[in-house]
């Protein structure tokens, strides 16, 4: 019995010191001590190659040259957002909106005395700059110039052998080149993101209210935020390709793309304001479009390329060339023309009295003209589409005609309608229809139409005419608005 209990008492010692074992080491006779843990795969999944690593280094090199040479600008400015300056009567005038407010940006070192480049939104109204280095030294900035029509701006410190930032040329970028956004975005100092770039000559983003806003962008997929404006965008060699301005945003940050101004443009901009303190930009004087499929097609052309000009200015640099209303601007200096801001912008570049060469496309045939740029006139105003005074065709009031293949019904106009549009002839859209080709082109109820093919209308019957013959092709016309204004547009017309 003594041995028994002798028997059993040693059993749950070795039970006790077995189970003790095992929950130290966690199922294991001993636990190793921290340092001997293996965390993870012994061997990383890919081995990086000589050029994963050379691309890379790219990316570290870039940012470890050129953060040097771009700034922070911090600024004080003139507050003109008060949403109750014009309310006399309002209770608490003491609580009004400050008079000035506070903003920063970037900038880019152009010159080792202490000339940058930004944007002219970052500078504006700025009654306080201060500057600030990479290696954190501070300097008091002055504004040399501006430029609103580009949203550049020239300041100035006073140092020297400062780190410059080496210009390129964005003439040459590419659709999917890798690029590099430096600068100072929500305040936080000497910031580098990367992207490619996502497209090239984007405008129409109504950043310049002006009509002589020059937007002409490079859109990257490098991530801008505000205070990144003004900016460097660079590519891999570390070249300055773009300032970077402006986001697409809803949300007031970054959402997926952001947009630089060319630095050939910037440059050019630069130079002027460093010269004079201001732009004496050259201009053609011409109103254009971008020319569409239908409208190619109704001008001969065998794809849709290069601007119309709409409208001319009175004693402009284009008129006085003899470039005429109706003309298709192909090239400029040999270079191609798809988009309005892309002329703009290279014509933006050029002072007054350089002298440009366009290529023409006027009545099926290509025709060059050699233009000498002209100053802005401020009192100038663009010639619409205003026909030479004569007598008026019989207008057979109250005629309708409807073209149903077009989606288009149109009327004789009365003497008094004339009157009223202050032409001489012409027949009035009465209705469009939804989604027809009419409408597509941009067609709407109460535009007159005063020319089809290039010749003028009087009344509908001469526009049936015209439009029955071209079935299978594409027409002409031009149309003008309550205000005046017109332009010209190309409508296929179904067999």
């Amino acid at each position: 019995m003594k041995s028994k209990k002798l028997f059993g008492a040693f059993a749950l010692i070795a039970i006790g010191i077995i189970l003790g074992a095992v929950l130290v080491s966690g199922f294991g006779w001993i636990r190793p001590g921290f340092a001997g843990i293996n965390l993870g795969a012994k061997n990383p999944p890919v081995n990086l190659n000589v050029d994963a690593n050379s691309f890379s280094q790219a990316f570290i090199e870039v940012a470890d040259k050129v953060t040097p040479s771009i700034v922070q600008i911090s600024v004080v400015s003139k507050n003109e957002n008060d949403p109750h300056k014009d309310f006399f009567f309002f209770p608490f005038r003491d609580f009004e909106m400050p008079k000035e407010q506070q903003g920063s940006g970037s900038g880019i070192i152009m010159s080792e005395d202490g000339y940058i480049l930004t944007n002219n939104h970052v500078v504006e109204n700025a009654t306080q700059i201060t500057v600030q280095l990479f290696d954190k030294r501070k300097f008091d900035g002055k504004v040399i110039g501006t430029d609103p029509l580009t949203d550049l701006a020239v300041i100035k410190i006073n140092s020297s052998g400062l780190p410059l930032a080496y210009l390129g040329d964005s003439d040459k970028l590419k659709v999917g080149q890798w690029v590099m956004a430096i600068g100072n975005p929500l305040s936080l100092a000497s910031t580098v993101t990367a992207g490619i770039i996502s497209a090239l000559n984007r405008g129409q983003l109504n950043l310049i209210k002006d009509s002589y806003g020059v937007e002409n962008f490079i859109q990257t997929d490098a991530a801008i935020n505000p205070g990144n404006s003004g900016g460097a965008l660079v590519d891999l060699s570390g070249a300055v390709i773009g300032v970077n301005t402006a986001i697409a945003t809803r949300s007031g940050t970054y959402i997926g793309y952001g947009f630089a101004i060319p630095i050939n443009l910037a440059k050019s901009v630069a130079k002027d304001l460093i010269a004079n303190g201001k732009i004496s930009r050259g201009y053609i004087g011409v109103q254009i479009r971008e020319v569409d499929a239908a409208l190619a097609k109704s001008l001969g052309l065998d794809k849709p390329t290069g601007v119309i000009v709409e409208g001319l200015v009175d004693d402009g640099a284009a008129k006085q060339a003899d470039v005429k209303r109706g003309d298709i601007i192909l090239e400029i200096d040999g270079i191609q023309v798809d988009k309005p801001n892309q002329l703009q912008s290279y014509v933006a570049s050029k002072s007054a009295g350089y002298k440009v060469k366009l290529l023409l496309w006027r009545d099926g045939k290509k025709v060059e003209k050699t233009v000498t740029l002209k100053p802005k006139n401020e009192q100038e105003e663009v010639a619409t589409a205003r026909n030479e005074e004569k007598e008026s065709k019989e207008d057979n009031s109250g005629g309708t005609v409807k073209f149903d293949n077009i989606g288009l019904t149109v009327k004789n106009m009365t003497s008094r309608e004339r009157e009223q549009y202050k032409i001489e002839n012409g027949v009035m859209i009465s209705s469009v229809e939804a989604f027809g080709k009419a409408q597509t082109q941009g067609l709407g109820t109460g535009l007159v139409i005063t020319k089809a093919d290039k010749k003028e209308i009087s009344n509908v019957n001469e526009l049936k005419s015209i439009i029955d013959r071209k079935k299978g092709q594409a027409v002409l016309i031009e149309v003008v608005d309550r205000q005046g204004t017109s332009r010209f547009v190309g409508i296929e017309i179904p067999e």
